[in-house]
């Protein structure tokens, strides 16, 4: 591989690895706050994706149509939490993981009933595909815009968390949820906003991969959201920044491997997982995990 080849292919896992960075975000700020594996994360992703789709089909303008994809997956997060996780807070957490995997399964089933098992075309405007040349080095728009936003989105969301009192209420049940009831914070709106802000940024990678691979069906959010799980178990779960680290990571593994090792591109999703069990087996918290019991966030 030479160096052009080389710096295509960072360029090309920056943008992947963005979208699992947006992804894995909501991952592990739920459960930060509540010790869950939200495994309906990645198909709220397919929610916001295909909304933006009927949104366009219906002739609403780009920027409306994600718009309109954000609110809709925000609505459906939030409704999760309220109809499926609420009445469970107090039941073992294995009780929990399963009504995730059954709002997951739902969600897919929901979705191709509704738009059939047929993959869509999902088409973006064309300033979002035009394409830039640096020497001998393609540069969709979407490369650039996306590991941009992931990196505005992180500061924003760090911001909220470390210097509003939204932030502090939701740092503080992390910690301790009783307490911060009898503090006379309201746990379950907090909660919603947890969620609504994860399934935001769920949608908004949803949009991101529906552009970059122009193409969505309701299983789409499968992989990817177990991809991006690993991705916030190798950056730390329960750290937000690790998030962001592990989904860069994993993207740029994904991609160079496939470059260096052509003959393994049908393997390239066993690689996540691969990771995930390494992290697992030699660190547990991850690369910016701490003791959660002393740290969040």
């Amino acid at each position: 591989m030479d160096f052009t080849t080389f710096l295509q292919q960072l360029v090309n896992g920056a943008s992947l690895g963005s979208m699992y960075a947006l992804i894995a975000i909501g991952y592990t700020m739920v459960y930060g706050v509540l010790r869950l594996i939200n495994f309906a994360h990645g198909d709220i992703m397919m929610v916001g994706a295909f909304m933006t789709y009927l949104a366009t089909s219906m002739g609403m303008p780009f920027g409306v149509a994600v718009l309109f994809g954000v609110v809709i997956s925000v609505l459906v997060g939030m409704l999760t939490d309220k109809i499926a996780y609420k009445p469970l807070r107090d039941a073992p957490k294995i009780s929990l993981l399963i009504t995730a995997i059954g709002i997951s399964f739902f969600l897919e089933n929901l979705f191709n009933v509704l738009f059939g098992g047929v993959p869509k075309a999902f088409s973006a405007p064309d300033y979002l595909t035009k394409v830039l040349h640096l020497g001998n080095i393609y540069l969709p728009v979407t490369v650039i815009i996306i590991p941009v936003i992931t990196v505005l989105i992180l500061g924003s969301v760090l911001w909220v968390l470390y210097r509003t009192k939204y932030g502090m209420a939701i740092r503080a049940l992390a910690f301790d949820i009783p307490t911060v009831k009898l503090m006379g914070v309201n746990a379950d709106s907090i909660i919603s906003i947890v969620f609504a802000l994860g399934s935001a940024l769920a949608a908004i990678g949803g949009v991101f991969y529906a552009i970059s691979y122009p193409s969505i069906d309701p299983l789409m959010g499968v992989i990817v959201g177990l991809k991006a799980f690993a991705a916030a178990v190798l950056g730390g779960i329960g750290s937000v920044t690790g998030a962001v680290i592990g989904g860069f990571i994993l993207g740029f593994t994904e991609i160079l491997v496939v470059a260096l090792f052509p003959e393994l591109g049908g393997y390239k999703d066993a690689f996540a997982f691969f990771f995930l069990i390494l992290v697992l087996l030699f660190r547990p918290t991850g690369i910016m995990g701490e003791d959660l019991e002393r740290s969040r966030f």
